[in-house]
């Protein structure tokens, strides 16, 4: 790995099966990236074991030992920038972000969204989406500020809603998508394709439109 390489820290709450899919992308002779922490506000969180498996440095803040939301982020600062990384990537993080964590970080964190925003901002998008009749859904990869799933797309990825689709049907093909733009978002982060100015986000230096790069 070139020392160059783009640092990456890792935010997670669960299962963390974006953030394996970042570490075997990661691991491929020509990643442009390091994945050098994770960071969880859960002890329990699973995607913890990708992590320890992949010899990468972990940390938990349980967001409970704190009185509020602002204690509970410097915290997370503090650690965060103990790894100087280049990019903090939110993989499946589930707690809110105060403003202050936000723009300390801003142009410096991306999210991955499970809809084509800015449909099915929030929760439970895959059950929104089939309830709304949407012949197409699928996942955003975007730049974090502090209007919630509001930030410059860089990347989207679409599934068909097929008919008799279940929630956890959609989720699932989603979030094979999820595996597929989460890293490529990462790259082009790390080879300089992808830059965040003056809250927007360029293509080798052509401003995106509001929905992003689009495949699928």
């Amino acid at each position: 790995m070139s020392h160059k390489a783009l640092k990456v820290v890792v935010l997670i709450s669960g299962g963390g099966s974006n953030l394996q899919a970042l570490i075997q992308d990661s691991h491929a002779p020509d990643a442009p990236y390091e994945i050098v922490g994770v960071l969880s506000n859960r002890q329990q969180a699973g995607g913890l074991q990708h992590a320890q498996r992949a010899s990468i440095a972990q940390q938990v803040i349980n967001h409970q030992d704190f009185n509020d939301r602002e204690q509970f982020d410097q915290a997370m600062i503090a650690a965060i920038d103990g790894w100087q990384p280049d990019l903090v990537v939110l993989a499946g993080f589930m707690r809110i972000l105060t403003d202050d964590f936000v723009t300390h970080y801003l142009g410096r964190m991306i999210n991955i969204h499970p809809s084509l925003l800015p449909k099915f901002a929030g929760l439970d998008t895959h059950q929104r989406a089939i309830d709304a009749g949407e012949s197409h859904h699928g996942a955003s990869v975007h730049y974090v500020i502090p209007e919630l799933d509001a930030g410059p797309i860089i990347l989207q990825a679409s599934v068909e809603v097929k008919a008799n689709d279940q929630a956890s049907d959609l989720a699932a093909r989603v979030l094979t998508m999820e595996h597929k733009i989460y890293p490529l978002s990462v790259r082009w982060i790390a080879e300089n394709k992808i830059s965040f100015k003056e809250n927007c986000a360029y293509l080798d230096g052509e401003r995106l439109p509001a929905h992003g790069y689009q495949i699928g």
